[in-house]
């Protein structure tokens, strides 16, 4: 088995981003198991409000081509009104079956309040929706300010979370891929 590739997608625009903190970690914890990685900065790629008749706007092709040649992809989102980021859901937009069908992906959520759990739900439905295998085991850092510091994770039970998510992106890159769930098959937008 070649290496797996794992993405992981930062749904933040913030200069100091603790989702993108909580990335790296993660992506870190996945090259520690052998794969090659690559952080999808958001602010890197110039991806217009969504709009079915421009596909390939901007970066929309390059960014969709990397989320296409990964094994796994890492999703993280800052919490915002009780689900993820819009900047997540317009680069989600320009994806489709293509590129996320029968891939892994492991979901990060970081909130200023507590456990993110909504957001968390939110994105496990639209991954189902493309298809994906999502990992079961989620990954979040409730209360951003008090447990992250000079871009490093400093409560050990939040940051061991983040790295078994990094490295289960690697353990199951290429598990066998579940029946197409009834959420897919529903799913005439990937289409449209």
């Amino acid at each position: 088995m070649t290496e797996p590739n794992v993405v992981g997608v930062v749904g933040s625009l913030r200069d100091q981003s603790y989702t993108r903190v909580g990335i790296e970690r993660a992506l870190g914890a996945a090259e520690g198991m052998g794969a090659t990685t690559e952080l999808l900065d958001l602010r890197e790629f110039d991806l217009p409000v969504f709009d079915a008749d421009h596909r390939e706007a901007g970066d929309a092709v390059a960014f969709s081509n990397r989320i296409h040649a990964a094994d796994s992809i890492l999703l993280g989102t800052p919490v915002y009104h009780g689900s993820y980021s819009g900047v997540l859901k317009n680069a989600l937009d320009y994806c489709g079956f293509d590129e996320f069908e029968h891939k892994t992906v492991g979901l990060l959520a970081v909130a200023g309040g507590g456990f993110p759990i909504t957001a968390l739900e939110h994105l496990r439905s639209v991954c189902r929706a493309l298809n994906c295998w999502v990992i079961p085991h989620q990954a979040a850092i409730p209360k951003a300010r008090n447990h992250v510091a000079d871009g490093q994770i400093t409560d050990p039970d939040i940051e061991k979370r983040i790295a078994r998510l990094g490295e289960e992106a690697v353990q199951y890159a290429n598990i066998e891929p579940d029946p197409a769930c009834f959420e897919s098959t529903e799913n005439v937008g990937a289409d449209d």
